[in-house]
């Protein structure tokens, strides 16, 4: 290998680790569009026909690559579903074919016209956000235009051995479909942090790097090609000394995850003699192996809409049953949480009337959908009761409470489920323990008059930062609002612990807060019972907790409530946790500073 032969990209490092291996360039461009006149009425209904198919066609793809969404991904399938109703807009799909049939153009040429036309009203839009909509729009239209050009849409399927794919952009359909087994890492030209590509990438637990700019123009499949996930850097054909460093990289990542796995399975309790649960989020049967692998000792959240999300119709109330019962056995004797359906209506729409919501995050949705379909809201609940009866370990938790008379009202229905169960003389589990997701700021405000008529709280940081900061985090624009560190955040957080505490419940938080290695020791600090996570983390966050003093979190957590700002806060913790973690900081931090730089500015 020639010396000279090394080329160096820099990108922004978006899914730590190091990845080295082939690159698989994606060369799925811009399709060529041809431009032709049709010659009659005959073939004019032919074109319409030929265009209907193959939107039908990439609806159907799309939802096939829905319902074969990874289990870690299952929050991000609206990002297809959005993709979906694109297809029948009305701008789009009647526009192009009012072109076929008006000025008799093929549906190629017709589909571009409707879609520069889309791209003209979204300029007039004021809204960042809505304006940046439009590649969305594009991502579905060229998605038609290969099926219209008779190319495939599922390129990615077409891998067959492991390599870092490098891509000019990738699509959320394309992100979706990739395979964990056959990718090593991701390399693409656009995107930044908070892209669905970069999401997923870690969620995935991929080595990736975005906005590189030129990586699809410099790199070819073939090449030998270096990620580091963390640095944001690509190495193009390195030079041997390039590849033995990132090899001993590598290694030394690799044997720092084997080291923290072997200790999984031991209790998670500080250097000072403090125990804290550490459990699982999951959403399938299939991860309580990887849950119990990586040291679970409890799942904190089972995620039951995953469930319907994959049928196309409602599962019987035996289904249910038999779902939950399986769950609770495998895990006995170990505690399993059971959340009830926490959806929006949005997603009901194969088994209810459409309901269009101008706002789903703010309308029917969880509790709120539950007590609307009572019916099916009784049938989950007979399920998760009678389940309990089997193996004695359930718990019952209800979603996105926002106050006393909403919690009320699911209580009643549970009650009222409990006498259908009684009359009937059918076995269920009469003292399962109830709890209740605090997640919005209003429940943290009430939640001294909540805590008398539940067993347990749980904090679900991911809506409780989005509520309280009126942010969505899927906005690329405003997703930096969305900080965890937020001094409103863990104030509300605290508050919560304080209350349950005095009511003598148990307090867990179980929001992508918990499973990142960083904030331990601010859960740590606000005296939090129980972390659940996603299971890969589980190592990580064990160890930080096992090597951490609760007297010195403590103490930092008092410290860094009286800050004003994320960013302060921010600052000090990564200085406190490089200290005190160094490692983390090397491995998985892309935005670390060197130990020299925060010593400095410490």
């Amino acid at each position: 290998m020639k010396e000279s032969a090394a080329t160096d990209i820099r990108g922004i490092g978006v899914s730590p680790g190091v990845a080295i291996g082939k690159a698989h360039l994606l060369e799925q461009g811009q399709v060529a569009i041809p431009f032709y006149k049709l010659r009659n009425g005959a073939a004019v209904v032919a074109e319409v026909e030929r265009f209907e198919r193959a939107v039908a066609e990439v609806e159907k793809d799309l939802e096939a690559i829905k319902q074969k969404f990874h289990p870690e991904l299952i929050e991000h399938a609206h990002i297809l579903e959005a993709h979906q109703l694109i297809l029948r807009d009305p701008q789009i799909y009647d526009q192009t074919i009012g072109l076929i049939r008006d000025q008799r153009l093929n549906a190629q040429w017709a589909l571009k016209q409707a879609l520069i036309k889309v791209h003209d009203l979204f300029k007039t839009v004021e809204d960042d956000y809505l304006r940046a909509r439009v590649k969305d729009v594009d991502d579905v239209g060229q998605r038609v235009l290969r099926s219209l050009a008779g190319f495939p849409n599922g390129i990615i399927q077409e891998i067959r051995e492991r390599v870092i794919i490098v891509a000019r952009d990738l699509s959320p359909a394309d992100t979706a479909q990739l395979q964990l087994e056959r990718t090593l890492g991701l390399v693409i030209d656009m995107g930044g942090r908070t892209s669905h590509t970069s999401i997923i990438a870690r969620s995935l637990n991929i080595p990736a790097v975005v906005a590189t700019e030129k990586a699809s123009r410099v790199i070819r499949s073939g090449d030998l090609v270096i990620i580091d996930g963390a640095s944001g850097k690509v190495i193009v054909n390195p030079t041997e000394a390039q590849l033995s460093y990132y090899y001993e990289v590598q290694d030394a990542l690799e044997n720092y995850l084997k080291q923290i796995r072997r200790q999984a399975h031991l209790p998670a309790r500080t250097l000072d003699g403090h125990t804290v649960r550490v459990e699982a989020n999951i959403e399938l049967l299939e991860e309580v192996v990887a849950s119990r692998d990586n040291g679970a000792e409890s799942i904190g959240l089972y995620r039951t809409e995953f469930f319907l999300l994959n049928r196309d119709h409602l599962p019987s109330e035996e289904t249910l049953y038999n779902e939950y019962r399986e769950l609770a056995e495998l895990m006995a004797p170990r505690s399993v949480n059971l959340r009830t359906l926490d959806l929006g209506a949005e997603k009901m729409t194969r088994w209810a009337p459409r309901l269009d919501q101008a706002n789903p995050a703010l309308g029917l949705r969880a509790i709120r959908l539950c007590l609307h379909h009572k019916d099916l809201f009784k049938t989950q609940l007979r399920a998760i009761l009678r389940a309990g009866a089997a193996a004695g370990n359930i718990r019952l938790l209800f979603p996105l409470i926002s106050g006393v008379g909403e919690l009320l009202q699911a209580k009643a229905v549970l009650n009222e489920v409990r006498e259908e169960l009684r009359s009937r003389r059918i076995p269920f589990d009469e003292r399962m323990k109830v709890g209740i997701m605090i997640e919005v700021p209003s429940a943290v405000a009430v939640a001294d008059l909540l805590a008398p008529e539940v067993d347990f709280f749980s904090i679900g940081t991911n809506d409780l930062i989005q509520y309280s900061l009126a942010i969505d985090r899927g906005n690329e624009h405003v997703a930096y609002l969305y900080e965890p560190l937020h001094p409103a955040v863990l104030r509300f957080i605290r508050q919560t612990v304080e209350v349950a505490h005095r009511a003598r419940l148990p307090v867990t938080v179980c929001g992508e807060m918990a499973g990142e290695p960083l904030y331990v020791p601010i859960l740590l600090g606000l005296k939090v019972d129980s972390m659940s996570m996603n299971p890969q983390a589980i190592p990580r966050v064990k160890n930080l907790i096992c090597r951490s003093r609760l007297e010195d979190c403590r103490h930092f957590v008092d410290t860094i409530l009286g800050m004003r700002t994320a960013q302060e806060i921010g600052f000090l913790l990564r200085t406190m946790v490089l200290r005190n973690f160094p490692e983390e900081f090397k491995f998985f931090d892309p935005d670390a500073l060197t130990p020299k730089e925060i010593f400095s500015k410490a």
